[in-house]
């Protein structure tokens, strides 16, 4: 009786082991499942010539969106547009870095920093960048004829972003590209908004 009963025992504990494990491993199936299955990952890092486009395009156009964004400071009479030229620089500088990246992982160059952008409003996929003449402009005005021209450029320069950005969402395949034209469309939509409205008071 005793060797059948510890026989007993150890069949079961076998069996216990067995059912642990097998949980186990269907718990891992199922986290592996819903943070790294392929349909959830599919199109990150999987780019095409739209996405390069993009980031080739978007980083120069948000370049001169931060250097007018910049003037602000130092030239805008009101604080409200001091405040929403910061938040336009605090959305796009870490975009330009993000982009920078991609760009990079994807084995393509990135547009050189510092570089003159202006002037290039006519080229494809560079819509609503400033000519050198309405750089000059805004960097020699001030006060409320600094805040008319500010806003009057920056809603055109939006325009173009959000141009692009559509472009984006229509023809791009990397998902972390699409998310971001999306982000663009919606924020730089608002602001848009926002910028007609103050013009219209001044």
């Amino acid at each position: 009786m005793t060797t059948t009963h510890a026989i007993r025992r150890a069949a079961l504990g076998v069996a216990t082991a067995s059912a642990v494990v097998l949980l186990a491993a269907c718990g891992g199936e199922k986290h592996t499942g819903a943070h790294g299955t392929p349909a959830a990952s599919a199109t990150v890092g999987v780019h095409n010539a739209e996405d390069v486009s993009f980031a080739q395009g978007m980083i120069p156009h948000h370049q001169q969106a931060v250097e007018m964004a910049r003037l602000a400071p130092g030239h805008a009479a009101s604080a409200e547009m001091k405040a929403l030229a910061a938040r336009i620089e605090k959305a796009q500088d870490p975009e330009i870095r993000t982009m920078t990246g991609w760009l990079k992982s994807w084995g393509e160059e990135p547009p050189m920093a510092g570089m003159d952008h202006s002037g290039h409003g006519g080229m494809a996929g560079m819509s609503g960048m400033m000519s050198a003449d309405d750089m000059t402009a805004l960097k020699k005005s001030t006060g409320a004829d600094f805040d008319r021209k500010f806003l009057a450029l920056m809603i055109v320069h939006h325009q173009g972003a959000v141009e692009m950005a559509r472009t984006e969402k229509a023809k791009g395949r990397d998902s972390r590209a699409t998310r971001m034209a999306d982000d663009v469309i919606a924020a730089q939509s608002a602001e848009i908004k926002q910028m007609k409205g103050l013009l219209a008071q001044k």
